[in-house]
């Protein structure tokens, strides 16, 4: 190992005079594992630069993101590269396609392809390597982030990542329950979907608000379509309140056969209508006025006592 890491400090060393590189020095290299239930980030500080962070939210793959206050390297496109390690000889770089770099902050966010790509080049000991030949002063300028104890703080990283919800609020926010046999009862493919909803309710706090929105298909009278739409979304109701989450939280409407999702003209179509919308959201709490003390009652000053016979003042005839 410490042969690779000298044959890779003697290859950017005879880099090209006009080439700019940034990167941290090996012997000071550490990668950082931070995350949550939501998201998990595997990070490289890159010395007088900013970061490299590989980025996985809840319910998705990792994207690679760059990120400075001051991005150096310039605005506009970059190339974006796994290259290869310089103990390996015959081995090219492997080029993942253009970039478009901002001015600060996050510069870009690659695709999950190009991240998985970026992972399994830094387990095979490549680096990642963000390049734009227009550089400042037209130098060729470049960031490296490098394989040096990736395999380790790797699998930290992994452990994070098999905490993670199943969904983030993007996706989870609109979901949907259907009710494919007509009836009004929650089948297990429902019953599933609320709780990965429960399971996000309960790790997120701040999302407290809860609509349902009840439909059918065309099937019966108007009348008979809006009160199975009316028991749908109460089903979904009580199945939520069983599991913790308050009513008035929720909020319940039905539509009977108003909005269908696909024409009602085949069985399929008609069992995708039978549903129940749900929608999640971040309300403020509408604080209210704090009430003020009753001040008490001031009393009246008590009138003087009348006057008796023997305080009378007497009058001089």
């Amino acid at each position: 190992m410490r042969q690779r890491y000298l044959a890779l400090l003697s290859v950017f060393a005879s880099m090209p005079a006009m080439a700019l590189t940034f990167q941290t020095r090996l012997e000071n290299i550490e990668w950082k594992v931070e995350g949550d239930q939501f998201e998990c980030r595997l990070v490289q500080p890159i010395a007088d630069f900013g970061s490299g962070e590989f980025v996985r939210r809840a319910g998705e793959q990792a994207t690679f993101q760059l990120r400075s206050s001051n991005n150096v390297l310039g605005t506009g496109s970059a190339t974006l590269l796994a290259a290869a390690a310089p103990w390996q000889p015959g081995r090219g770089d492997i080029n993942l396609g253009a970039v478009r770099m901002a001015r600060s902050g996050v510069l870009f966010t690659s695709s999950q392809g190009q991240a998985s790509r970026l992972i399994n080049g830094l387990l095979d000991g490549r680096s990642t390597v963000v390049r734009n030949y227009a550089g400042e002063a037209g130098r060729t300028m470049e960031v490296r982030v490098l394989p040096v104890k990736f395999n380790k703080a790797y699998g930290d990283y992994q452990a994070c990542a098999a905490k993670l919800l199943p969904m983030n609020y993007d996706q989870v926010r609109q979901a949907q329950v259907g009710f494919p046999g007509g009836g009004i009862d929650l089948d297990a493919d429902a019953r599933a979907r609320l709780d990965v909803i429960l399971d996000f309710l309960k790790a997120d706090p701040s999302v407290n608000h809860i609509e349902l929105d009840g439909h059918s298909d065309n099937s019966g009278n108007r009348l008979t379509n809006r009160d199975l739409s009316r028991r749908r979304a109460l089903a979904v109701m009580e199945y939520l309140k069983a599991h913790g989450i308050p009513e008035e939280q929720i909020t319940v409407r039905f539509h009977g056969e108003r909005y269908p999702l696909a024409r009602n003209n085949s069985a399929t179509n008609r069992a995708r209508n039978r549903r129940v919308n749900i929608q999640l959201d971040r309300v403020t709490p509408v604080e209210k006025p704090l009430e003020k003390p009753l001040e008490p009652a001031v009393k009246a000053p008590a009138a003087p006592a009348a006057a008796t016979e023997a305080s009378k003042p007497v009058s001089k005839s």
